[in-house]
C-alpha cells in the first residue's frame, strides 16, 4: 500500500492545488503535500514491511495490463530522490512569486507523481503511462511560466520527447507481441524471445527514447536552450529528476530485455557518451550564463552515466545507481543557488558578477561545497560514486577500448574542475560590480534547504556505506539480468 500512497499523495494533491486560488496557501499546500511524501518514502526506505512496498490490482485486463507497482532496489534510489527533491524545490523557491500559483504548484504536483508512477511500474504499459504523465506537466510548466524565448524552445523540447515516446511505444508493442502470455508484466518481459535480427532495432527504438531523456549526443540539442528558458523550479525538476527517467528506463528495461544487442552495439553507444561528456565540459568552459554552464555540466555527468551503463559490470552498475541520487542532490543544490543569484541581482551572467563573497558569504560558502560535490571532491557525496563507475569503465570486459573510454572521462573529470573553479572565481572572488555591489545574504528559508544539501553531501561523501547497501541488492539482480557471458552460453 506504500507504493500506492506514494503516487497518490502528489496526485491527489495536486489536482487540489488548482482549486486553491491564495498564493501563500497554496505554496505551504504544495510543501505540506511534498513533505508528507518525504516521510513516507523514508519510511518504506527505513522500517516499512516488505509486502507493503508493492501494489497490484486490475487495469486494462483485454490487454493484459495491470496496475502493478513495487519499491524495488532501484526504484527506491530514485523514489527517495524525488521525495527529497520537491520539499527541497518549494522551500528554496518559496520567495519566488509564480503568475497563476494554483498551477503551477498544481502541475508540479503532477509532475511528482508522473515521476512517483515512472520508478514504482513493474507493468511496462503503465511505466509508458506515468512517463507520458510526467512530461505534460513540464511541458506547460516550461511554456508558461518560462522566459522570452520559450515557445520556440518547448516546441523543441515537445517534439524531441514525443518522437521518443513513439518510438519507444511502438518498441513496447512489438516486444509485447512476443510475449507468450500477452501480457505487458515486468516478468514476461524479461522472459521475452525476440529473433535475434528484430532485436537490433528494438534496441535503438528503445535507447533513442530514452537517449533524449537523459540527453546522450546528439540526442543532447533540447537541453541547454530548455534548461535556460525554463522557470529554475521546473528546470531542477528536469536537471535533478526527469534525466534520470532516460537511465532508469535503461537500466529496467533495456539492459534486461535486449542484452545483447546492448553488448553489440554498447561500443558505439559509449564513443556517443564519451563524445557528449567531451562536447558538454568544453561547451560548459566557454559559457557567460551560469544556467547555460550548469546545463552543459549536467550533460557530461550523465555522458558517464551512460558510458558505465555499457560496460556492463556489477560494481559500475551500483555506481550509477549511487551517482543517480548524489548528482540529483548536487545540481538541486547548484539551481538554488542560481536561483537566488538571478532573483536578487537580477542576472545570471559571469561577465556581470564578482566579489559576491563580500556581500553574501553564507552563500558563498554553500556554493562552494555544492560546486566541490558536483566534480566529486573526495569526502563529498559525488565521490563515492564516480570512483566505482570508473573502476566499472577501466575493468569492463564487453569492450576492447576500457582504457580509452576510462582516460577521455578522466579527461572530462579534470574540465569539470576548470570551469567549476573558474565559475566559483568569477561569481564570488574579485571587484564587486554594479549588480553585486548592493548584495544581500540569504534568507532563512534558503539557509535552511542549502543546509539540509550540504549535510547530504558531507553524509554520503564521509559514510558512504548506508548507499552502498541499499544499492547493491539491486546491482546484483541488474548484473544477473544482463550478464552477457551468461547469455552467450545460452
Amino acid at each position: 500500500m506504500i507504493a500506492f500512497l506514494l503516487l497518490l499523495i502528489p496526485l491527489i494533491t495536486g489536482v487540489a492545488a488548482f482549486i486553491i486560488k491564495k498564493q501563500q496557501l497554496v505554496k505551504s499546500w504544495a510543501i505540506l503535500s511534498s513533505l508528507i511524501t518525504m516521510v513516507v518514502a523514508i519510511y518504506a526506505a527505513v522500517k516499512a514491511p516488505e509486502s507493503s512496498l508493492s501494489y497490484n490490482d486490475s487495469w486494462l485486463s483485454l490487454l493484459g495490463a495491470s496496475f502493478a507497482l513495487k519499491l524495488d532496489g532501484l526504484g527506491l534510489i530514485l523514489v527517495l530522490l524525488t521525495a527529497i527533491a520537491f520539499p527541497v524545490i518549494f522551500i528554496a523557491t518559496y520567495n519566488t512569486t509564480y503568475k497563476k500559483s494554483s498551477a503551477y504548484y498544481g502541475l508540479m504536483l503532477l509532475a511528482q507523481a508522473g515521476l512517483m508512477g515512472v520508478f514504482l511500474a513493474y507493468d511496462v504499459l503503465l511505466f509508458y503511462f506515468f512517463w507520458e504523465l510526467a512530461l505534460i506537466p513540464v511541458y506547460f510548466l516550461c511554456s508558461g511560466w518560462g522566459g522570452e524565448k520559450r515557445i520556440p524552445v518547448t516546441f523543441k523540447f515537445f517534439v524531441y520527447t514525443f518522437l521518443g515516446s513513439l518510438l519507444m511505444l511502438a518498441a513496447i508493442l512489438y516486444v509485447y507481441s512476443f510475449t507468450p502470455d500477452k501480457s505487458f508484466s515486468m516478468a514476461s518481459f524479461y522472459n521475452v524471445q525476440i529473433p535475434y535480427h528484430s532485436q537490433a532495432w528494438l534496441f535503438w527504438l528503445f535507447f533513442v527514447a530514452f537517449a533524449i531523456k537523459m540527453p546522450v549526443f546528439p540526442f543532447h540539442t533540447w537541453q541547454p536552450d530548455t534548461y535556460e528558458q525554463s522557470p529554475t523550479g521546473t528546470t531542477m525538476v528536469l536537471s535533478g529528476l526527469m534525466v534520470k527517467m532516460g537511465v532508469f528506463g535503461v537500466m529496467r528495461w533495456l539492459l534486461p530485455v535486449l542484452s545483447m544487442p546492448a553488448y553489440a552495439w554498447g561500443d558505439t553507444v559509449s564513443s556517443m557518451a564519451v563524445i557528449g561528456m567531451l562536447y558538454g565540459s568544453l561547451m560548459a568552459m566557454k559559457q557567460d550564463d551560469i544556467k547555460r554552464l550548469v546545463a552543459y555540466s549536467s550533460m557530461a555527468h550523465i555522458g558517464l552515466m551512460a558510458l558505465t551503463l555499457f560496460a556492463e559490470t556489477e560494481i559500475g552498475y551500483q555506481g550509477v545507481m549511487i551517482q543517480m541520487f548524489n548528482h540529483g542532490i548536487n545540481i538541486i543544490g547548484l539551481w538554488i543557488c542560481v536561483e537566488i543569484i538571478e532573483r536578487n541581482l537580477g542576472t545570471r551572467k559571469f561577465s556581470e558578477l564578482g566579489g559576491l563573497a563580500q556581500k553574501a558569504p553564507a552563500l558563498t560558502v554553500f556554493f562552494v561545497i555544492i560546486a566541490f560535490a558536483n566534480i566529486a571532491l573526495p569526502l563529498t557525496s559525488g565521490f563515492p560514486g564516480e570512483f566505482l563507475m570508473f573502476t566499472g569503465i577501466y575493468t569492463s570486459q564487453v569492450t576492447n577500448y576500457n582504457v580509452i573510454f576510462t582516460v577521455l572521462a578522466g579527461l572530462c573529470i579534470i574540465l569539470g574542475a576548470v570551469y567549476t573553479l573558474n565559475m566559483i572565481r568569477k561569481i564570488f572572488f574579485g571587484n564587486t560590480t554594479e549588480k553585486t555591489a548592493g548584495a544581500k545574504d540569504i534568507s532563512l528559508n534558503e539557509k535552511l534547504v542549502l543546509t539540509a544539501v550540504v549535510v547530504i553531501i558531507l553524509w554520503l561523501g564521509i559514510f558512504p556505506q548506508s548507499m552502498l547497501d541499499l544499492t547493491e541488492a539491486a546491482s546484483k539482480a541488474l548484473f544477473k539480468e544482463a550478464d552477457v557471458t551468461h547469455l552467450l552460453t545460452k
